[in-house]
């Protein structure tokens, strides 16, 4: 993450000296290894983790998994977490005084498949508080993980939604200079995706490298 006072906590991220260059070991740059098997039918569907029903606005997400050239990346192991629809992540230290939801834990993965898609299913999270600085909030989003062969290449980035007017207010999310780079956080609504009576869909690409990459966390 570059420096981007507004956002405070890459005042204390960022680098304050030149950096150095640390070889990868053998451990970083081979595996792990994921098979199709370590992935269970329901990790990508975030609505049937529990015995009963989330609350929330149910939504699938689709995109593709890209490199600098356009091609598919296939078997790629795709990661998310987020809130819940209130807002309110499942973990102890989030102390948010909104509602928790026992059906939803907020976690979910995938494997890219042959043509480098993946597709999850889950409840659209809510806006929460976040104390960055007065009367703070953070539009809605979800927390994207990609894995390449290794650790090593993990990649770590946000996918935000259209029209949401906390985007224009959000330091992390204005901390990305470039506008047109900015767009490419923001899934799109796609009426190809939605399901009838059942989930609104969005499309979100993932590009990997190259001019129009994806930006990732530092």
């Amino acid at each position: 993450m570059s420096l981007y006072p507004a956002y405070r906590a890459t005042v204390q991220r960022t680098p304050r000296q030149p950096l150095i260059f640390l070889p990868h070991t053998l451990s970083e740059v081979t595996g792990p290894v994921y098979g199709r098997n370590a992935v269970a039918a329901t990790d990508h569907d975030l609505t049937r983790q529990h015995p009963g029903e989330p609350l929330g606005e149910r939504i699938i997400v689709k995109g593709q998994v890209l490199d600098d050239g356009g091609r598919p990346v296939p078997e790629t192991l795709v990661e998310i977490w987020q809130a819940n629809a209130a807002g309110r992540y499942f973990h102890q230290k989030d102390d948010h005084p909104a509602p928790m939801d026992p059906n939803f834990t907020g976690a979910g993965r995938a494997l890219t498949d042959a043509n480098g898609f993946y597709e999850f299913v889950t409840i659209k999270p809510g806006a929460y508080p976040w104390g960055n600085h007065e009367n703070a909030w953070r539009p809605a989003h979800i927390h994207f993980s990609l894995f390449g062969p290794a650790f090593a290449t993990r990649l770590v980035t946000q996918m935000y939604f259209p029209g949401d007017p906390l985007s224009a207010y959000d330091p992390i999310f204005q901390s990305i200079p470039d506008e047109r780079a900015r767009q490419r956080l923001i899934s799109k609504f796609d009426l190809e995706i939605t399901q009838p009576a059942w989930a609104l869909g969005f499309r979100f690409d993932i590009v990997l490298r190259g001019s129009e990459a994806t930006p990732f966390e530092g």
